[in-house]
């Protein structure tokens, strides 16, 4: 069985990352995921963007051709790029519609997932502890806030255990985030200082010659 400590956790890291990234950003990443499988919207989305690849070449042939010097030609083309455009926005009037509703249902889901879910576990197991304190390890006003808000005398609330996960993540993200800025700035710096060691050089090739 999964502890509760656990799915407390993956819960805190799951709102996390959606408030970090955006919502709109984890909607693009589960559309790209969706029109990847072998589903009737990846089919259709794939014919999209050659219908769009058509009209955009068929553009540009049109406009390459003088509809006064060769009008029968510009005409065919035109003709070509009408029909493949209304085929294009059909379809893709077909596929933002449905995009909408699965940006919807998207939503819901992740809140129920996240949000929902934890307001849920906070809820019905307020009472239950996570965890026990050894017995006179924290002082009585201690242990009240830790079992806050209805969880047993000398015990670890859910409540409690959710913040301490949220700060946890929240501390790691920062942490590995920082490294990774410092570590690029160090990149950076010695990229800069290289190109002007070589300009230097450069500088003191030409004056030898002089």
């Amino acid at each position: 069985m999964v502890s509760v400590l656990l799915i407390v956790f993956v819960l805190q890291l799951a709102i996390h990352l959606v408030n970090k990234y955006g919502a709109q950003r984890v909607n693009e990443l589960l559309w790209t995921i969706y029109t990847k499988l072998p589903t009737p919207q990846s089919k259709d989305a794939g014919e999209s963007s050659k219908l769009r690849q058509d009209v955009v070449r068929l553009n540009r042939e049109m406009k390459a051709v003088s509809a006064q010097d060769d009008f029968a030609k510009w005409a065919r083309i035109r003709r070509e790029h009408d029909k493949a455009k209304d085929k294009y926005d059909k379809q893709s009037a077909d596929l933002t519609s449905f995009r909408t509703t699965f940006d919807r249902l998207v939503t819901a889901a992740r809140w129920l997932g996240t949000q929902g879910a934890n307001f849920l576990c906070n809820t019905y197991l307020s009472k239950d502890a996570m965890f026990w304190l050894p017995q006179g390890w924290v002082p009585y006003h201690v242990e009240w806030v830790l079992s806050f808000p209805r969880a047993p005398m000398g015990a670890v609330s859910i409540n409690i255990w959710s913040m301490a996960c949220a700060c946890v993540i929240a501390m790691v993200s920062e942490g590995v985030q920082a490294s990774l800025t410092l570590r690029e700035g160090r990149v950076r710096e010695g990229a800069n200082k290289g190109e002007k060691l070589k300009m230097e050089a450069l500088g003191s090739g030409s004056k030898k010659e002089l």
